[in-house]
């Protein structure tokens, strides 16, 4: 406790670090593994609640995450380093923000973990049936599902161990899977919207819901339609661990987003014009809503269903996995910049993972398995905590944006949100993100939608936070830190650091160009500043 706490981040910099394994392709289905599963797990939810408006509830999701995705874009170029909404708070909020930005994302990643993994199985039980009727009574739970419940343990538990084992495998399995994803993704779209789609139905399903429209539950179903791209975090959190991120992120994740922008809305738009939204108040083909609309395909319905159904097992099992990877990497952020437990920091000798983090919330994940398979619907329970952290998490990211613009302007920015205003302050250029303070303003609408639809949410989230918050602040008064102020750090040296560990020579001269220039324009105000003799 009494060690100099500058020797001891150095000692952190030279052990615990992450290996650079992650390819181009790599990164990008990292993000694809998160985002591309969530149409998945989204499609029936918000046709169960949006109704005949479901494509209009996916679109306005979609525009406010192209635009947090285009902030992340910036972000992940610019400080490449694990942590991902967490870090960028911390860099441009501070020390207390940045907890409340780690807490979310925790919250989100193993809720991924949790959620997705429970999907899978919901899509297995396709072919094995007794798992989803496998019911049994425990005290006042009368119909607790214990068979999909044990068998989305199990899952998580092999994740766990795929994880610990270290990136090359997970990266290669999402590689493999991901490519199957997007062909089958792209077939079913193209050959419903070709021999399956009826306008006429989709006319008639929109005008009936606009003739009884219910704006709460419209509400409540854009806000779960915002979880089909929750996931954008993923290529962030994996830039540590990335070759050349200043060139790989920017192109990754620009793709990322607009091809899960593109199947999420023509595949509820292919939905509608095909199936009865009402089908979807079954919660059974909720849990099999993309198979259920391939199954509606001339000629090969039933094998597309079946194949449909295995694939998104797959795909679903990939995002849980991209799940229990990222909230290691925010909880190995968090404990590097003292937020909690440096015990938490640990890499693993051989592996070189945070296989510490990777054991404890992949126990937190099944621990809400297990609750929310108690309740009414435990999917309805795990997407509602879903979206309240993702929501949260991604409204610091905006915020963080904006204020990095002013208070670090000097850090090269491979890519920059478009649509900005030059701003001429002494010594330096701001950026003012016009699309940035747009992207707030819709997302934190978002989070508000969250709070008053989401019964659940709006009570285990805020309380999932304050949790957070006191083990925060009793760890950081045991330490003598302060608590609502932020510990002195050089970023300067951090960034020069990770620009250099990244071999992105060409933006750390940049750097030091740009520091050196701000240095001489200060010295000669400083000069001018003195009285003359």
């Amino acid at each position: 406790m009494g060690r100099n706490r500058d020797a001891m981040a150095e000692g952190r910099t030279a052990v615990a670090e992450l290996r650079r394994d992650v390819t181009v392709w790599g990164s990008y289905m990292w993000g694809f593994a998160d985002v591309g599963a969530d149409t998945f797990v989204a499609l029936g939810l918000v046709f169960a609640f949006s109704e005949g408006a479901a494509p209009l509830a996916f679109l306005l999701a979609g525009t406010v995450y192209i635009l947090v995705g285009l902030a992340y874009t910036e972000l992940a170029s610019a400080y490449p380093v694990a942590g991902g909404g967490q870090y960028f708070a911390l860099r441009g909020l501070g020390d207390f923000w940045s907890l409340i930005a780690g807490s979310a994302l925790v919250l989100d990643y193993t809720l991924c973990t949790a959620l997705f993994a429970y999907f899978a199985t919901t899509y297995f039980s396709h072919f094995v049936p007794e798992l989803a009727d496998a019911t049994i009574a425990l005290g006042p739970f009368a119909h607790v599902r214990i068979g999909l419940a044990l068998a989305t343990l199990l899952l998580i538990a092999f994740l766990t161990w795929l994880n610990v084992r270290g990136m090359r495998q997970a990266s290669l399995l999402n590689e493999l899977i991901g490519v199957l994803i997007i062909l089958v993704e792209t077939l079913i779209i193209a050959m419903g919207l070709i021999f399956a789609w009826r306008p006429e139905l989709l006319a008639a399903q929109w005008s009936e819901t606009f003739a009884n429209f219910h704006p709460r539950q419209f509400l409540y179903g854009a806000s779960l339609a915002i979880i089909s791209f929750v996931g954008l975090e993923s290529i962030s959190q994996a830039a540590q661990e990335t070759r050349r991120p200043a060139t790989i992120v920017p192109r990754t994740s620009i793709a990322l987003v607009f091809t899960v922008f593109l199947f999420a809305v023509s595949l509820s738009v292919l939905t509608l014009g095909t199936v009865r939204w009402e089908v979807f108040l079954d919660e059974r083909n909720v849990g099999r809503s993309v198979a259920l609309v391939a199954g509606h395909l001339p000629w090969i319905g039933r094998v597309a269903e079946d194949v449909t159904a295995a694939l998104a097992v797959l795909v679903l099992m990939l995002s849980s996995n991209s799940g229990v990877m990222s909230v290691s990497r925010v909880a190995f952020s968090m404990s590097r910049y003292e937020a909690i437990s440096s015990w938490f920091e640990h890499v693993h000798p051989r592996y070189r993972t945070p296989a510490r983090t990777i054991i404890v919330f992949s126990s937190i994940a099944a621990l809400q398995v297990v609750l929310a398979s108690l309740t009414e619907s435990a999917i309805d329970t795990l997407a509602n905590m879903y979206a309240f952290g993702a929501t949260l998490g991604y409204t610091l990211v905006l915020i963080s944006l904006i204020r990095l613009r002013f208070t670090d302007p000097y850090t090269p920015r491979p890519y920059r949100v478009p649509f900005n205003i030059p701003m001429r302050r002494p010594g330096a250029t701001i950026h003012v993100p016009v699309l940035g303070i747009i992207g707030l303003v819709g997302i934190t609408a978002v989070l508000v939608i969250v709070l008053f639809t989401h019964e659940i949410a709006a009570v285990a989230g805020p309380s999932w936070v304050l949790l957070c918050f006191g083990y925060y602040a009793w760890y950081r008064r045991r330490r003598g830190l302060p608590i609502f102020r932020s510990v002195p750090r050089d970023w300067e040296r951090e960034q020069m650091e990770v620009l250099e560990a990244a071999e992105e020579y060409d933006l750390l001269e940049q750097y030091r160009i740009a520091l050196a220039e701000r240095d001489r324009w200060r010295r000669r105000t400083h000069e001018a500043e003195l009285p003359h003799e």
